[in-house]
């Protein structure tokens, strides 16, 4: 009843409900081994209460106490061994499980990435990654397990006590009844949209932080590092006021669950002393194992409100899993045939429903061979526009077209048209020559030299104990920012290609390196159509052409001389550029 939201989650589930008929044995394992826990752990302390009543009031033999040892012996053996291997079958059942759905989350990324993020970020990618298949974990350990435990236990203490009393059993299944259904439906209703709100906030704040971080660079230089900290601390404070009701309703909870086990502990004093006076050698005998037996169970159904509340957690989770889009057809595409114009015809484009617009019936035309700069502040769209110049995107509506064809359409063979040098290249734990032949694995030796004299960088390598054959230290780090992106452009030399995008690529650098790097690019991509994504000016004047976005508009467009003379908003920008 209090899993009913779950439950429809799982009647179109493709992601984890397979793996419950794939691993039956071990779950029923995983069930059984629970049960038998609190079994031990309840019925040692049930022997412990009578051993200690009966060793207390003199037996006439010592034989009459030699049962209830042994059995003392044995629960108390066999309740840890029995918690030891629960947890080694439950947790090895889960991380087999989880196991395959991150496989089945690779591979779908891989093979869909075009797909996916039309409708996903970089941050909710990380989310799926870190956050959901954890819930989908938990979902067993912290619910599912707890749950069915509780539920056989609760029905094998009510049959167990309706064999000494069928109306104190009654009383006992509604109390019980209380703490494993009343409670968790009431967790559910008042605290389970205050969790699943949490985990949205989470989820948000979660993906917006990466994507700012990403571009961290860009809210610095639009002087709006402020209002990024500002937005932050509004969106964790919405997180840390629900967390605290949630808090509250849980200490309220908690209280009338021990509440309703204390009424339960007080019933069963009263119970054995009239049940068994007169019998068994004393009532004391019964009521000292009765009450001890029922301290341990506390543990195996005190969690049923907390796991009952996130069901909508992993419901989210289950939903966010079976929403990722199926793999979409998309027919191969042959060599492009003449000019490669990029054409971006009336684009717009938005991340998720409800959203805002980050491009807006966008229109812009590249010809082919043209230097064009795209300006912009944080969240204006200029890397979003990048991103479906490359392919890696579908445009919701209109059609950014190379050479006529859809950029997406292109695939893989995308890299023999556009090459990309962005922020951070990144170097492989590999040689020099593999590094550099990662774009043009038929390059020869010479052709290698050649581009690393082009790029500035073949004394360097030459002076190197190995040269070619050096090792390069993981993402590169035994070189330079400058060093890094002249081997990217290196590498676009190799692979030769007609148009180069470059994606910021001089951030954090200081101007000196700045500028040689900047004259570097554009001597040695003198012909190629080259489209630079940038905040900095620096260099600018060697672009034939410079827009601005602007929430997804085209807002100015046309050379920098011309800019630089009519528009004023353009010389504000150069002029906090040059420090001016």
């Amino acid at each position: 009843m209090n899993n009913i939201p779950l439950l429809k989650a799982f009647k179109k589930d493709t992601w984890v409900k397979p793996f419950l008929k794939k691993y039956r044995k071990a779950l029923v394992l995983a069930l059984v081994l629970g049960f038998l826990t609190f079994f031990s752990a309840g019925a040692l302390m049930f022997n412990s209460g009578y051993l200690i009543s009966r060793a207390a009031s003199l037996p006439e033999n010592i034989l009459m106490i030699y049962v209830p040892i042994v059995f003392t012996r044995g629960f108390g053996v066999s309740r840890p061994v029995f918690r030891y291997v629960e947890r080694l079958v439950s947790h090895n059942w889960v991380l087999r499980m989880t196991s395959q759905l991150r496989l089945k989350l690779y591979t779908t990324l891989e093979k869909d990435a075009i797909f996916f993020k039309r409708n996903y970020r970089m941050g909710d990618i990380l989310g799926l990654l870190a956050e959901d298949i954890n819930h989908i974990q938990n979902l067993y350990l912290r619910t599912i397990f707890p749950t069915v435990i509780a539920w056989i236990l609760y029905a094998f203490l009510i049959i167990g006590l309706g064999y000494f009393s069928w109306w104190f059993a009654l009383v006992m299944a509604l109390m019980l009844f209380i703490v494993t259904f009343l409670l968790p439906l009431w967790s559910v209703l008042v605290n389970g949209a205050r969790q699943e709100q949490e985990k949205q906030l989470k989820n948000a704040l979660y993906t917006d932080l990466t994507d700012n971080v990403l571009g961290i660079s860009d809210w610095i230089f639009s002087q709006r590092g402020q209002e990024y900290v500002q937005l932050h601390e509004e969106s964790e404070a919405g997180l840390l006021k629900v967390q605290d009701k949630l808090r509250r309703f849980n200490r309220r909870r908690n209280l009338l669950l021990q509440s309703v086990f204390g009424i339960i502990v007080v019933l069963l004093i009263f119970w054995t002393s009239q049940q068994f006076v007169g019998n068994h050698g004393g009532a004391a005998n019964w009521i000292a194992a009765f009450v001890l037996c029922v301290f341990p169970l506390v543990d195996a159904f005190a969690v049923l409100p907390d796991a009952a509340q996130e069901t909508n957690i992993y419901k989210d989770s289950l939903e966010r899993l079976n929403d990722l889009p199926e793999k979409a057809d998309i027919e191969p595409v042959t060599a492009l045939t003449g000019p490669l114009d990029i054409e971006v015809q009336d684009v717009s484009f938005r991340y998720e429903k409800g959203t805002r617009q980050v491009l807006d019936h966008l229109n812009v035309t590249i010809p082919q061979g043209e230097k064009i700069a795209i300006l912009g502040r944080s969240g204006s769209g200029k890397s979003t526009l990048a991103t479906l110049i490359r392919g890696d995107l579908i445009p919701n509506s209109g059609q950014l077209t190379l050479a006529g064809v859809e950029t997406y359409r292109l695939g893989d063979t995308i890299s023999d048209y556009i090459g990309v040098i962005q922020q951070a290249p990144y170097l492989f734990h590999t040689t020099i020559l593999n590094n550099l032949r990662i774009g043009n694995e038929q390059a020869s030796i010479e052709e290698v030299w050649t581009v690393l004299e082009r790029v500035g960088l073949k004394e360097l390598v030459e002076k190197l104990p190995d040269g070619l054959d050096t090792m390069v230290d993981e993402a590169g780090l035994r070189f330079s920012g400058g060093e890094r992106h002249r081997m990217a452009l290196a590498r676009i030399l190799l692979k030769d290609t007609p148009i180069v995008l470059l994606d910021e690529p001089t951030v954090g650098l200081d101007p000196i390196t700045e500028q040689a790097l900047i004259d570097t690019f554009f001597g040695q991509l003198d012909g190629k159509t080259v489209i630079w994504i940038t905040h900095h000016l620096q260099g600018i004047e060697k672009m034939q052409r410079v827009i601005f976005i602007e929430d997804g508009h085209l807002e100015m467009t046309g050379s920098p001389q011309e800019l630089a003379k009519t528009n004023v908003r353009y010389q504000k920008l150069k002029a906090i550029d040059d420090g001016r």
